[in-house]
């Protein structure tokens, strides 16, 4: 979680000033939009990868080259002269990202699964905690000039690194796998990522295809919103790289109440099949309600919805996902999850600036929402596998002999 929360903090002190930084350089919102995507390009291109030589070398080697390249790509971002110069860093930062699949691998060995999707949540609970600090200190170096923000971000990864390296251990299971006589570095069977990406679309209603397009659609709209939200709130409220850190503070913070204090509960109330619904609805709201905002009272009552839904969305799916793969397949399922994930954060951005630039600035929030009431009734249809078992656990000893 600790890892997790710095690694996040530098990230979010990049982001939110992206947009401002290539506007000054020239960038039109197209190529803004091009520059958010460039980094899922990278991920999409490294998760699998990162997944396999997790399944077959370890997680914790993995996590902590994944925060050496992230370093290297802060440099790269803060040195940044020109719009390319800026395209390359978000390159290598993508790389360095891929490792997203790697993280939630650790967590399905270390956690029981009828906890994962709890622990999912206080995963992204420490992330969203460095989504509400990071923009803030973002904004506040802004504001001063004395330190880039670019070198700051690089500094914090370097002693997450250094932290991971020494207190991050192996997780428990894989240890466990090795004692018992498993080969260690076996990993998943030969070609299991290319079944695994055959099967998610030839059979996008499979019980583990279902659930990765729910949330490859999800992320596609979110970070369409993500890729123009900083223009917008310029355009429509006069928001600065001065202030923009203070609007990604609040979301942030509403997502680390969501994922610290909420979501576990909810879980255990609703269940994850539930929540799914449940999320996938509320951020189709927000996706509606933000554009519709006149003042910033509307606007952070219609911006709430958003890390609401995600809260209850990413870490539901997520958790599906790591409960329905094969034994020895965890990391690599997930890091086709992310791959897919990471199309849709590519497509996401992309689109989205093209249709702010030339069809007016409201268009990205309807079709992002109009994309959410598709993944709700995707949603609709997905089977509570849990559920089921439960109901035939009461039911089959009753049945005659």
């Amino acid at each position: 979680m600790l890892t997790v929360f710095v690694d996040m903090m530098g990230f979010l002190i990049v982001l939110p000033l992206l947009p401002f930084y290539a506007e000054k350089l020239g960038a039109d919102p197209t190529k803004i939009g091009a520059l958010v995507a460039v980094f899922a390009i990278a991920q999409v291109a490294m998760s699998p990868i990162w997944g396999r030589l997790s399944d077959r070398y370890g997680r914790r080697p993995m996590i902590v080259s994944g925060l050496a390249i992230s370093a290297v790509s802060y440099v790269l971002f803060e040195g940044a002269e020109t719009v390319w110069m800026l395209f390359a860093s978000r390159t290598v930062q993508g790389m360095g990202a891929g490792t997203n699949g790697v993280v939630q691998a650790y967590l399905s060995d270390a956690v029981p699964p009828e906890r994962r999707a709890q622990a999912l949540g206080w995963l992204t609970a420490a992330a969203s905690a460095g989504v509400m600090l990071g923009p803030a200190i973002a904004s506040l170096a802004a504001s001063i000039g004395t330190v880039g923000p670019g070198y700051l971000a690089a500094g914090l990864c370097v002693f997450n690194l250094l932290f991971a390296w020494r207190n991050l251990p192996e997780p428990k299971a894989k240890q466990r796998r090795s004692e018992s006589g498993e080969v260690q570095r076996s990993g998943p069977p030969p070609g299991a990522t290319r079944r695994l990406f055959r099967d998610v679309m030839e059979r996008p209603t499979g019980r583990i295809s279902s659930l990765i397009w729910i949330y490859a659609t999800g992320m596609m709209a979110f970070m369409a919103m993500n890729g123009i939200l900083a223009l917008y709130l310029g355009r429509r409220f006069g928001i600065d790289e001065t202030t923009i850190g203070w609007f990604y503070t609040y979301v942030g913070g509403l997502s680390l109440v969501m994922r610290s204090l909420v979501l576990g509960r909810a879980v255990a109330k609703f269940g994850e099949v539930r929540l799914l619904r449940i999320g996938a609805l509320t951020i189709a709201i927000g996706m509606m309600a933000l554009p519709l905002a006149v003042n910033l009272w509307q606007l952070a009552i219609a911006a709430a919805f958003v890390p609401i839904g995600t809260a209850f969305l990413f870490p539901s799916s997520t958790s599906l996902v790591s409960k329905r793969a094969a034994e020895g397949e965890t990391g690599t399922v997930l890091g086709v999850q992310q791959s897919v994930g990471g199309v849709a954060r590519m497509g996401g951005p992309l689109w989205a600036g093209v249709v702010f630039q030339h069809f007016g600035m409201k268009s990205p929030f309807w079709i992002s929402a109009g994309l959410m009431v598709m993944a709700f009734f995707f949603a609709a249809v997905v089977r509570d596998e849990q559920a089921e078992t439960e109901l035939e656990a009461v039911v089959i000893p009753d049945a005659p002999a």
